[in-house]
């Protein structure tokens, strides 16, 4: 009679049991935000090359330290990484690493499926092409996407979907399979009974609300995936190909990306991308360096700026549903502004890249939290970026 295997005392559970039904449920997730490409079709973001691997850096001071928390009940940094499932953390301060954490389950250097902090990444790459005159924020959507003039877009500008305030009609069902929301998840090959439909085909019959582009913050997926169409269509090439040559390159990422994409190749720019939880800590610094790394300039600094700090429309943000989160927040390319001069990208099951300028710090949070929005975690996230800010 054999044992467990080393992936079964690993994880907890056989390789065999994660498929496309259940590859976003725990505790397969633990596995499978690790190994996106074993389920997904993905496409390759090359790294720099000649980077460095880099080396864990040991965090115990800081794992010991106790926090308190939106309950008020004092823990210790380590407990609250164990109850919010995080799978990987890093800490930098001035440009340095602090610290690394993984939990037992993922080695450093490993890839993680960041979820919507694909968003972040793909307007960077609007950002830089916007700075090259190649893509025009202020144009309308059909200018570049011609094939969605029936659709909520026909009428949007590029900013629309940039900000999220398109009015379009579809609803972030995350756990109904059988919503137009689970076709699209279909579309983009994420649930069992795709490939039939593309996802450029889906975004072309998604409705229009009632009342003008521009008023209100919607968080929907489906304009990020438009956004990377039209970052296609602007700079001549395919989004993993773009990434790789104008980000993942210049910004000296130590590893290589990934992005998962549908039956005709598009990218999943909502949140299909899978990086090392260091690289996307170079992201967070290469924006608090007002979008240089290493001297290099990678997006323009007025782009940045506008995205995390002026940009954005304060009262839009308020008539959304996530002001809860920041209520004195904006959202601008696909960033959010905290209203304390901090910014972030935030992803579904626990995904968070957090960047405080004023103490120096960028933090990287990448989880496997059962549930997709946890809203009263998500607060204690916020509260816990800005105690290990004050501590560093």
């Amino acid at each position: 009679m054999t044992g467990p295997t080393p992936f079964e005392k690993k994880f907890g559970f056989a390789r065999k049991a994660v498929t496309l039904a259940n590859w976003r449920t725990a505790p397969f997730s633990r596995w499978s935000f690790q190994n996106v490409g074993e389920i997904v079709p993905s496409a390759a973001i090359a790294p720099a090359g000649s980077t460095s691997q880099d080396i864990a850096r040991d965090m115990a001071g800081l794992l010991s330290q106790s926090i308190t928390l939106n309950n008020g009940a004092p823990e210790t940094v380590a407990a609250f990484l164990k109850r919010s499932d995080t799978d990987a953390l890093t800490v930098m301060k001035g440009g340095k690493v602090v610290g690394d954490w993984s939990a037992p389950h993922m080695d450093f250097g490993a890839r993680h499926i960041v979820f919507s902090i694909s968003k972040s990444l793909t307007a960077i790459l609007a950002g830089i092409l916007e700075g090259e005159g190649r893509l025009d924020p202020d144009a309308p959507v059909t200018h570049y996407v011609p094939e969605v003039a029936g659709s909520a877009y026909g009428d949007a500008k590029v900013r629309h979907v940039l900000d999220m305030t398109v009015a379009i009609d579809i609803e972030e069902s995350y756990l109904d399979p059988d919503s137009a929301y689970g076709r699209y998840r279909k579309a983009t090959l994420w649930n069992p009974g795709g490939g039939a439909e593309s996802l450029l085909a889906f975004l072309a019959t998604i409705p229009r609300l009632d009342g003008p582009h521009g008023e209100t913050f919607r968080y929907r997926s489906p304009n990020s995936d438009l956004l990377g169409l039209i970052i296609e269509r602007a700079g001549g090439d395919r989004v993993p190909t773009l990434m790789g040559e104008k980000l993942w390159r210049p910004l000296g990422a130590a590893s290589g990306a990934a992005i998962t994409v549908d039956m005709e190749g598009t990218a999943r720019t909502a949140g299909g991308v899978s990086t090392t939880v260091r690289d996307l800590a170079r992201v967070g610094e290469m924006m608090r360096q007002g979008g240089t790394a290493d001297g290099r300039r990678i997006v323009p600094e007025a782009w940045v700026r506008d995205t995390v700090a002026t940009g954005g429309d304060a009262a839009a943000w308020k008539r959304g549903d996530m002001a809860f989160l920041f209520p004195q927040g904006r959202y601008r390319n696909k960033w959010y502004q905290m209203g304390s001069g901090a910014y972030c990208g935030i992803g579904i099951h626990g995904q968070w890249l957090f960047v405080e300028p004023k103490s120096e710090v960028v933090i990287v949070k990448m989880s496997s939290q059962p549930e997709p929005v946890d809203d009263p975690l998500d607060l204690d996230c916020v509260a816990f970026f800005r105690q290990i800010a004050a501590m560093c």
